[in-house]
C-alpha cells in the first residue's frame, strides 16, 4: 500500500500550512465583540483589532513591501506592537521586533544585518533610535522607511519620521484580502539574541514553529478559553514567548502595560481580573516585596509563568500565599521561548 499512500498529492483539500495567522481570523469570526486588547483608556474588540491588522497589511502591500521584506519594530508593549505580530506577516513580510534596551550601535547593526525596509518605532526611544539611524551608511538608511508610534501616554514627543502609525494605517483597507503563507517554512519573524559578548545572532522563526509553540503553551499551561492575560514579557523577547499568538488562539483579553512595577502590575490585576501572566523571576520579587496594601484582594488564583534562573523557594512560597500559582519554564530565542517546564506534583 505504501506506493498508493505516497502517490496521493497534497492539495488545498487535504493540506494547509500551519500558521499562527489562522488564529486571528477564527477568533475574529467567532468572538468579534469580545475585548481583545486593553491599554490604558484604549480598548479594541477582536473585530476591531483584526481590522487594524488588515489595514497594516494592506498599507504595507500598497507601499510595495511583500514576501521576505523585513519590517522592524522598536516599541513597548502597546497595541501597535500587538497588531504588528499579525499585520506584518499578513503582508508576507517578516517581523523583526528589536530589544528596546540595547544601545544605538546594536540597533544600527540589526537594522543593517536584518535588511530592514520599514522601521516602526515609538518616539519614546528616539534617544537611541535617532543616533542609530544617523550612523547607518547613507545607502542603507535610504532604503528604510520610518514610521512613528506616537503614544499619548508618553506626552507630545518630537517626531523621528514624517509619518505616524495611525496615518499609515489609514491608507490601508480594513477588509484587505490577505493570504495565508503558501509554505509553513516561510519566515514569520526575525529575532536577535542578546546578552552575549559578541554581535547579536539572528534567529528566524517560521510559521509552523510559532503555531506549534502556541499549541504547546495552551496545553502545558492548561489554558481555558478567554483568559485575561497581562503582558509583562516584552514582545521583543522571543515575540513575547509567542503568547501574542497563543492568546489570540484562545480568544483571550490581553492587558498591556508600559511600566513594569509592582504598582502597575497589581493595579492591572485588580482592575481587569487578570488570570495569567508571564515574567522573569525579578518580577516575582517585585510583587512579594511590595507593600501589602498595594496587593489586590483576590478570590481566585492567578497563574504565572516565570522563565530564567529558578526563583528561590521563599519567593515561590510567598507567591503561593498571595494566591499566585507559579510554574517555572525555560527556553531560548532559538526555541521560540519556553520549551521546558517544571510541573508541580501532587506530592
Amino acid at each position: 500500500m505504501r506506493q498508493h499512500y505516497e502517490s496521493m498529492p497534497r492539495n488545498d483539500a487535504n493540506f494547509v500550512p500551519l500558521t499562527p495567522l489562522s488564529f486571528i481570523s477564527r477568533t475574529a469570526d467567532l468572538f468579534p465583540n469580545r475585548t481583545a486588547v486593553i491599554y490604558g483608556e484604549r480598548r479594541y474588540t477582536w473585530a476591531e483589532s483584526y481590522a487594524r491588522m488588515r489595514r497594516l497589511a494592506s498599507a504595507l502591500t500598497k507601499a510595495g513591501y511583500g514576501l521576505g521584506d523585513t519590517v522592524s519594530v522598536i516599541a513597548a508593549n502597546t497595541p501597535e506592537m500587538f497588531e504588528a505580530h499579525s499585520g506584518v506577516p499578513m503582508a508576507g513580510c517578516v517581523l523583526n521586533s528589536i530589544n528596546t534596551r540595547v544601545e544605538a550601535e546594536t540597533i544600527a547593526y540589526i537594522l543593517e544585518h536584518g535588511d530592514c525596509r520599514v522601521l516602526i518605532t515609538d518616539t519614546a526611544f528616539a534617544p537611541t533610535v535617532g543616533p542609530a539611524l544617523d550612523s547607518l551608511d547613507p545607502e542603507v538608511r535610504a532604503r528604510i522607511r520610518v514610521i512613528d508610534i506616537r503614544d499619548p501616554a508618553m506626552g507630545d514627543l518630537p517626531p523621528l519620521a514624517d509619518e505616524d502609525y495611525e496615518s499609515f494605517l489609514a491608507t490601508g483597507d480594513p477588509q484587505f484580502d490577505w493570504q495565508m503563507p503558501a509554505d509553513e517554512w516561510q519566515a514569520l519573524a526575525l529575532n536577535y539574541t542578546s546578552g552575549t559578548s559578541g554581535r547579536p545572532k539572528g534567529v528566524v522563526y517560521h510559521h509552523r514553529g510559532a503555531y506549534l509553540m502556541s499549541m504547546g503553551t495552551a496545553t502545558g499551561w492548561q489554558l481555558p478559553q478567554h483568559p485575561t492575560y497581562l503582558y509583562i514579557v516584552p514582545m521583543f523577547h522571543c515575540n513575547g514567548w509567542c503568547h501574542v499568538w497563543t492568546m489570540t488562539m484562545m480568544a483571550g483579553t490581553i492587558v498591556l502595560i508600559r511600566e513594569i512595577s509592582a504598582e502597575s502590575i497589581f493595579g492591572a490585576i485588580g482592575t481587569h481580573q487578570v488570570t495569567h501572566f508571564g515574567g522573569a523571576p525579578i518580577v516575582l520579587s517585585l510583587l512579594v516585596n511590595a507593600p501589602e496594601e498595594m496587593r489586590p484582594k483576590l478570590d481566585y488564583r492567578v497563574k504565572a509563568f516565570t522563565a530564567g534562573a529558578p526563583p528561590p523557594a521563599a519567593i515561590l512560597q510567598k507567591m503561593a500565599e498571595m494566591d499566585f500559582e507559579v510554574m517555572q519554564v525555560y527556553g531560548l530565542t532559538e526555541t521560540y521561548g519556553h520549551v521546558t517546564q517544571c510541573v508541580w506534583r501532587e506530592e
